[in-house]
């Protein structure tokens, strides 16, 4: 079985690292191996009473932090958080190129409604430039999106891109969601979570030193 660490948990929550390539829930498909199916499974068969309850989604090739709740009412007052964007969420991305500028800030709609997304360059390589993206909306593939109108495309980007237009490849996806800051659900505590870049990230930095 897949090792999902766990980040925290306490009565009302359990916060886990989600590693890439790896569905949060069924998509129509109906795919059995999904994220919530396998922590459901260890419940069940650790003789658990509840079912934990997704609060929010990543992306199948996206790794890093991700709120399940213990109950319908945990799931409620979590999801209304993210809706009224009182959930601070930052990821890492390697993008394609060069980005100019140390901070920038993207508005731009997608499927019609408002998007932004704030972002700050961390360090500049030969081929590919480290930030930090913060989305304020929550926008189906915003980062995605967002960077390649940028024109700096998420590395690993096969979707909004052509990887073949790019010298730099990777197996997945280089986006990680790093952090998540919020108010408990039941008790009004500020909860801020971290979850280090996964080995394979960390890999590519390796690799890619200059």
């Amino acid at each position: 079985m897949r090792d999902i660490p766990v980040v925290y948990e306490d009565e009302w929550l359990l916060v886990v690292n989600k590693p890439a390539g790896l569905l949060t829930i069924p998509t129509p498909k109906k795919e059995t191996h999904t994220l919530a199916q396998i922590l459901n499974d260890r419940l069940k068969n650790s003789g658990s009473a509840y079912r934990l309850h997704l609060c929010h989604r990543l992306d199948r090739d996206t790794s890093g932090l991700i709120i399940f709740a213990k109950g319908k009412s945990a799931q409620k007052k979590m999801m209304d958080e993210f809706k009224l964007r009182q959930v601070k969420k930052k990821y890492i991305a390697f993008l394609q190129g060069v980005v100019k500028g140390e901070s920038g800030e993207i508005n731009k709609k997608i499927d019609g409604s408002s998007a932004l997304t704030r972002y700050r360059v961390m360090e500049r390589r030969k081929n590919f430039s480290i930030v930090e993206a913060i989305p304020l909306s929550g926008r189906k593939n915003q980062l995605r999106i967002h960077f390649k109108s940028l024109g700096h495309p998420i590395v690993g980007e096969d979707r909004f891109a052509f990887r073949k237009d790019f010298a730099l490849r990777f197996k997945r996806l280089c986006l990680h969601a790093k952090s998540l800051e919020f108010r408990h659900p039941t008790n009004g505590n500020l909860i801020t979570l971290e979850a280090d870049l996964p080995a394979d990230l960390k890999d590519f930095l390796q690799r890619n030193p200059e």
